[in-house]
């Protein structure tokens, strides 16, 4: 593997070449893709050139204890130095190692986050928007943006379902695990017993795609126009400023009430299809396309869960690599790093025993 690496300086080039023809920009997908393989390789080469400068280091100091027996202080030194460079040099393959896996090809995309109540009525509402907070945080250290597109919410500050879309860095890679059933335990401010209650939430991460991923007929869509609802007051709007989009040959329905004007919901319910159908479409050449979904969302019924939140312990659980932290307010306060790195580790690992 490393053999083939000898070339990368060359890669690099040929990619900074193709980035230097003004040609390029015509093909906005061609760009993206040299673009992005750039940012790939620049980074393999980085991480390539450190590990041959440990590399030699550790031959060399090989070599001075070899030559330098006489001197048994130095060399104790050079034998520490080596431990440390061996060590450096084991986190820096493992480093490219993983910078080789095959690249999920929506890592560098943006998302649509969808969050829903599942079982809990309204309680699994409220934990909606806490959860919607909670990524809210996390992008916001991310240096993401943050935009909701459709949101039903209900009158004590909850939500039945919100979608937003997260833009940024490597959001999808980041995220792409939070995808299930996230089930919260606690005891809910209306509960006058004191009982804690388990309520049930599902979250998709869905890949934003873009007009040259997918084109759609315009003849395919209807629409339908309608007076948005809410929990009542000035948020009621008094025109027909809800739109509602039905992709016909597929059946998929988005509907889209935010904004005040009809052509921004026009718009962004437009933009959550097109995402959805290129999930689907990629899950139909995957052959897995009712259990792939199943398994990435679930039905939100309590026994189906990736993670636990809960209150009284302050704990969280994902119940795929069984870990437990006991950081719950930081967790919630947007410091999600704490559960996510964890599983894009375990899942890096599963990746890495797979390609050896």
């Amino acid at each position: 593997m490393f053999d083939n690496l000898r070339d990368i300086d060359e890669k690099l080039g040929e990619l900074e070449r193709q980035l230097a023809d003004p040609m390029l920009v015509n093909d906005q997908r061609r760009y993206r893709e040299v673009v992005r393989e750039h940012a790939q390789v620049a980074k393999i080469a980085e991480l390539y050139g450190m590990y041959t400068s440990v590399c030699d280091q550790i031959s060399d100091s090989q070599d001075l204890i070899r030559s330098e027996q006489d001197d048994p202080e130095l060399v104790v030194l050079a034998k520490e130095e080596v431990e440390e460079l061996a060590r450096k040099q084991v986190e820096l393959e493992q480093a490219i190692r993983i910078r080789l896996l095959p690249k999920d090809p929506n890592d560098d995309k943006n998302i649509f986050l969808e969050i829903r109540a599942g079982t809990g009525g309204d309680e699994a509402a409220l934990f909606v928007a806490d959860l919607f907070r909670m990524y809210s945080r996390y992008a916001e250290t991310q240096g993401w943006r943050v935009e909701v597109m459709s949101s039903n919410p209900i009158g004590i500050g909850g939500f039945k379902e919100i979608i937003a879309l997260v833009s940024g860095q490597q959001v999808y890679s980041r995220l792409k695990y939070e995808s299930g059933v996230h089930r919260v335990q606690r005891v809910p401010d209306t509960e006058t017993q004191g009982r804690i209650h388990t309520s049930a939430v599902t979250v998709a991460i869905i890949p934003e795609a873009e007009e040259v991923d997918l084109h759609i007929e315009p003849s395919e869509l209807k629409f339908d126009v309608f007076r948005s609802s809410g929990p009542g007051g000035q948020s009621v709007n008094t025109t027909d400023s809800a739109v509602r989009v039905t992709h016909l040959p597929t059946g998929l329905v988005v509907t889209c009430q935010d904004e005040k004007s009809q052509h921004k919901n026009k718009a962004k319910a437009v933009q959550v299809l097109r995402a959805r159908l290129l999930d689907r479409m990629e899950q139909e050449r995957h052959d897995k396309i009712s259990e792939d979904r199943k398994s990435q969302v679930g039905t939100g019924d309590r026994s189906e869960r990736i993670r636990t939140y809960n209150f009284p312990q302050g704990r969280v659980t994902d119940h795929r690599i069984n870990l437990t932290i006991y950081r719950l307010d930081q967790v919630m306060a947007g410091m999600v790093d704490d559960v996510i790195v964890p599983i894009i580790t375990h899942y890096q690992t599963e990746a890495l025993k797979s390609s050896n």
